[in-house]
């Protein structure tokens, strides 16, 4: 337009109007932003139109309480798990720690008796400072070895090649043997875990009938209980196969056509309204109370990070991290497809 490109004064009232209205010869992001808040609010709309209060509001509104209620608990149970794993996670690292840290010093000690029996023996002054060296040398290789990293590498090694050879099995399953292996190893998890408390029970029962050698037979039960963590890489492992089956896919049918029930739309209709509700709740009654600056100081976590809390939370992140991946068929596929790759 020809009156916008006349010059005018900052001071002009026209000025702030010629600026603004400058950018919308072409479509604007915040156009964009308004039809995006306006179909929001119309979709909500629509929901609460569709989902009016009626006579099965009675049964639903109980409900979704509940489970808004063991949602939170269920919530907070798994922050004191992890605020507990903080704790526990320094401590188990320094149980492992403390035996191969006694076998380092054991060993010191033995290599240092050695060498000091060497000047006893009718060896020359060579043939020690050799012997000398060479128990010198092949304690440090063997110092090396005795190391928690060692160790968890050890592990490692020994995890990854466990899984691999359950997943190379697992993915030539057909579908029924895959469901088959997948119920036995559900199966397991509780007659392992029931065979272990009867067998640590009839010991402790018998303790003084039975001869005492019986109670070597606790380690055994504590075998068996621990029994159940040779099968969790099954679950990943044979879920590919065990989902082709046609009784999964029906589960899987049955289940997105029960989401498409009008009663479960509104049960989470209500859900959300009941959350949105109690989050409400909660800031008022933070207003009210005056505690809406220590709440949101907590939240800043300004305390746990002054205690030095969160670095435990931080540790365990990656030590889950490094090994989390072995679960994953997709790694161990790309493993072998880098094997094969590589020229022997």
């Amino acid at each position: 337009m020809p009156s916008l490109q006349r010059s005018v004064p900052e001071s002009h009232p026209l000025a702030l109007t010629v600026c603004y209205c400058e950018p919308a010869r072409t479509p604007s992001l915040s156009s964009r932003n308004r039809r995006t808040v306006t179909h929001y609010n119309n979709q909500a709309r629509t929901e609460k139109s569709r989902f009016r209060g009626a006579l099965d509001d009675v049964i639903i509104i109980p409900l979704v309480f509940v489970a808004l209620a063991a949602s939170k608990i269920l919530r907070f149970i798994l922050s004191i798990l992890m605020r507990l794993l903080d704790y526990a996670f320094p401590l188990a690292v320094q149980i492992v720690w403390l035996p191969l840290f006694a076998a380092r010093v054991l060993g010191n000690v033995v290599v240092t008796v050695v060498i000091a029996l060497l000047r006893f023996l009718p060896l020359s002054a060579t043939n020690r400072r050799q012997w000398s060296m060479s128990i010198r040398r092949n304690w440090s290789w063997l110092r090396r070895k005795i190391s928690y990293r060692a160790f968890e590498h050890a592990v490692y090694g020994a995890f990854e090649s466990g899984m691999a050879w359950v997943f190379r099995k697992c993915r030539h399953l057909t579908p029924n043997t895959a469901l088959l292996v997948i119920l036995g190893a559900v199966l397991w998890l509780p007659i392992s875990f029931g065979a272990a408390t009867a067998m640590h029970v009839v010991l402790f029962a018998k303790v003084t009938s039975w001869p005492a050698w019986m109670q070597l037979l606790h380690p055994l039960a504590t075998v068996i209980a621990k029994t159940k963590l040779l099968v969790l890489p099954v679950y990943p492992a044979a879920w590919p196969q065990a989902k082709k089956h046609p009784f999964v896919q029906l589960v899987f049918k049955s289940y997105e056509n029960i989401k498409c029930l009008y009663v479960i739309k509104k049960v989470g209709f209500r859900y959300r309204q009941a959350e949105i509700a109690g989050v409400a709740a909660v800031e008022r009654l933070e207003r009210i109370a005056g505690l809406s600056s220590a709440v949101r100081w907590l939240r800043k976590a300004h305390v746990a990070e002054h205690l030095g809390v969160e670095r435990p939370t931080q540790k365990l992140r990656s030590f889950f991290s490094r090994w989390s991946i072995q679960f994953s068929a997709e790694y161990y596929e790309a493993k072998e497809r880098q094997a094969s790759s590589i020229p022997s």
